[in-house]
């Protein structure tokens, strides 16, 4: 990746301000990284990133956070002034932001993500647009966490991967599962879209 788009992903999860808000949610709950750690299997220097705007978390690690702090993942993406029923958000108006990956010498973008109702207060799921980058499968990234996830595809081939499974979704293709069992995406032969919901639980 150019030296100008990684400045451009930089700037992007700065502007969405989770490391802060994280960071403040920590305080608040009087938790020290370490505690944050012990309780999300998370490392201490990950977490330090993603707190300085340096990393952005994926979902999963997101979800991990939240749950960890005691929140829903839908209170890091509202306003906390929002409190509408019915909420619109716009395609130019969607918090966005792209998570990157390392093979070899090279850093890419693994997947970007956008989130389509962050306005929305106490929600039960969360419903992202994911792009997900072609890779190799030894570079695949197996996340968990509790609750469930839908997953649809709208573009390209998408393959989903557990320990036991492995799924080749074309578009209009759909997929629902537990996602306390370990999963990795990869696009084939391109990069794909996909509609994904998730339901987390605490």
């Amino acid at each position: 990746m150019s030296p100008q788009m990684e400045t451009k992903v930089k700037e992007e999860v700065a502007a969405l301000n989770l490391g802060n808000k994280i960071r403040n949610l920590r305080k608040h709950r009087a938790l020290t990284l370490q505690e944050v750690s012990d309780l999300t299997g998370l490392s201490k220097p990950l977490l330090s990133q993603i707190e300085n705007n340096i990393a952005a978390p994926p979902i999963a690690t997101l979800i991990k956070i939240s749950t960890a702090l005691g929140v829903k993942i839908s209170h890091f993406f509202q306003d906390q002034k929002m409190g509408d029923r019915i909420v619109v958000v716009r395609k130019n108006e969607r918090y966005s932001v792209k998570k990157l990956f390392h093979h070899k010498n090279e850093t890419r973008i693994g997947y970007k993500w956008e989130s389509l109702a962050y306005p929305m207060v106490g929600k039960q799921m969360e419903p992202f647009v994911v792009e997900i980058e072609p890779r190799e499968e030894n570079d695949l990234l197996f996340n968990d966490h509790k609750g469930e996830e839908f997953h649809f595809v709208l573009d390209g081939i998408v393959e989903f991967r557990s320990s036991e499974q492995v799924h080749h979704l074309k578009k209009g293709d759909s997929i629902y599962f537990d996602s306390s069992i370990p999963h990795a995406l990869r696009g084939i032969g391109g990069v794909a879209r996909s509609l994904i919901v998730v339901f987390a639980h605490k």
